[in-house]
Parts: C-alpha cells; structure tokens; sequence
C-alpha cells in the first residue's frame, strides 16, 4: 500500500530555522508523526533519544542526554517535545499502576527541570485525556481538571502526567520558564502498539477481530458493556496539532487536542466489526470494568489559541489503521511500552 497523502499543514515554518529539536518517544507511534511533521515543517536537526540508551526516568541518565544534545549550541535554540510515556490499557493499568504512576512522574519533572536549568528555549509537555476526573462534564474543558479525581483505573498515570502541568505553569510563574502543557484525547492509526497486553481499545479490537475471522470464530468478546463513549484524534491529526502549538503557543494554559467527535464503544467495536469483515457475533464480558463512563474534549481553545483543528475523519482514520495493520501484522513487535502519549 502506498502511503496516504497527508491532508495536514504542510507549509515549512521559520520557527525551525537553526532549532535543534529533542524528541522523547520519537521512535514510538505518535513519535514517528511527529518526526514527519516536525521535517515537513522545516526541522532539519532532530534528535531522537531511544530507550537502549538513555532511562528517562533516571536524572543522570537526563544529565546525560543534555551533555550530548547541547553540545556546540546555545541552549536557547533548543526546543524539547517531551512525548515518552509508560501507558498501556485498562489491563496494564490495573496490573502496574506504580510502574506507571514513578516512570512518568519522574521522567516529566525531571526533564523539565534540567531543561530549565540549562537554559532550553522552548518545552512542550504532553500530557494526557487521564488526567481529567472522573465524572468531568462532557466535553471536558480545560478549566475542569482539578474539579475531582481521576477514573480509578488511570489515575496513577493520570495525575503523575498532569504533575507536568503544574510544574509548567509554577516554572513560567517563577522562572520565566517558556513551557507549554497538551492534552490530547485517545490516539489511534498507523502504527499503533497492536500488543493486547499493553494496547488500547482500537488497536486492541482491530487485532481481535482480525484473528477471529481467520480461525472462523462465531464469537469475540469484549470487556465491559459497550456503553462508555470516546473520542479518538487520528495520530497524524495530534502531531500537527503539538507540532503547530510548539511553533506558535506560549501560555500557560493547557489546551486539548480533540477531533470533536465522540462514539459509544458499543457503536466503535460495531464499526470495527464492520470494516474488518468479521462475520461473527460481539460478546459484552461485563464482568470486566469499563473504565470511565465519558470521555470527549472540548476543543474550542486550540482552535482560539492554535487555529487548530483535526482534519481526517474517523471512519477514514479507521480504515487507513486496519489496513496498515493488514499489511503489517507480521512485523509488528510483540511489545511496545514507552511508546505513545495518552
């Protein structure tokens, strides 16, 4: 399959212009989107630091990567987009909640706390749609993330991603600091983290479907009762939206990332049982927890602050995922944790 035409911003920007970039999770799946982006933009000096050799969550292991990243350039003219994150689904979450909670916690104010002290010019933080409480009136709007606790389920991860908030608008305040927090909502498409043990719902139900067709399966289950609803950003959409706001925001407010567009899960694995030709019958396990009961942003703000919006629409986003996961499935890697934000 060739590769689908981007529908996005494609004019280069001067913001770039002698600009070394860092990338935290550049390698993984929203990381790759936002490499393209960032190159379609005018980035030409990219740095992505991969997990065999630096432990983000390790503060000498940062002191390191800031030797070798400002070496030979002034400090102001670095821009870090910090991506890397340990998430995975419901199941990962509820079977490694201090994994999630310490790994992300640590590597997002250690980050940016070396990155003030070293005088970097630009930090964008991505945070995550987790970090909103629990029962959050939908849409979620920015100025209700502190109005109660997050899902059970994801608030390890939830809060230790929205401790880089805080720190973002406490460094601005005291220091001066140039930092900026994103939210984007659930991600999906090309290249997604397939692994069921560590994967979200599409990718997770993508793979199930696919399987289940093959060894003629008259079944496939699904955990919970289908009701929760969600929204899902396109991969592609969120990295021109962090890559945009990168050149462009610098406030102190946190902006959702959203496509405006929220699904029942029920009407998601339906639409995934359509697109992957499953003839079998949907199973709800509702013995198994559903997580939070809504989830979809508003995004008003980055279309005031950002004139920003998503543009790839879902059932099209859909298809573009399974078909690269038909034509990848053989290669894709049997696990994949510090991948992806949200």
């Amino acid at each position: 399959m060739s590769k689908q035409p981007s529908t996005l911003n494609l004019e280069p920007s001067t913001f770039w212009k002698n600009k070394k970039v860092v990338v935290t999770g550049g390698a993984g799946f929203l990381g790759s989107f936002v490499i393209e982006k960032l190159k379609e933009r005018g980035a030409t000096d990219i740095y992505i630091p991969l997990i065999e050799e630096y432990d983000l969550a390790d503060s000498n292991d940062i002191a390191r990567l800031f030797d070798t990243t400002l070496e030979g350039i002034d400090a102001a003219n670095m821009v870090i987009i910090h991506l890397a994150a340990n998430v995975g689904g419901i199941g990962a979450n509820r079977e490694r909640p201090a994994e999630f909670f310490y790994d992300n916690l640590m590597m997002g104010v250690e980050l940016m706390h070396q990155a003030y002290q070293r005088g970097v010019g630009k930090f964008t933080a991505i945070g995550t749609v987790c970090a909103y409480p629990k029962f959050t009136p939908v849409p979620f709007k920015e100025d209700d993330l502190w109005i109660g606790y997050p899902e059970e389920t994801n608030a390890p991860y939830g809060l230790a991603k929205k401790m880089m908030l805080v720190q973002s608008e406490a460094y601005r305040q005291q220091y001066g600091f140039n930092s900026i927090y994103l939210l984007p909502v659930n991600l999906y498409g090309p290249r997604d983290n397939f692994n069921l043990e560590t994967s979200h719902v599409i990718p997770a139900l993508i793979r199930k479907a696919l399987e289940a067709q093959d060894r003629g399966d008259k079944e496939l289950v699904v955990w919970g009762d289908g009701s929760p609803t969600r929204e899902f950003l396109y991969a592609e959409d969120a990295a021109d939206g962090i890559v945009t706001a990168t050149e462009t925001y610098n406030e102190s407010e946190p902006v959702n990332l959203g496509s405006g567009y929220e699904i029942p899960i029920k009407d998601l694995a339906e639409l995934i049982q359509k697109l992957t030709g499953f003839e079998g019958k949907l199973v709800w396990d509702t013995d198994k927890p559903n997580g939070q009961p809504r989830r979809g942003l508003d995004v008003t703000r980055a279309k005031e602050k950002l004139g920003w919006e998503a543009k790839v629409g879902f059932e099209e986003g859909l298809r573009r995922t399974i078909e690269w996961y038909k034509e990848n499935r053989e290669h894709v890697p049997a696990k994949d944790d510090l991948c992806q934000a949200g």
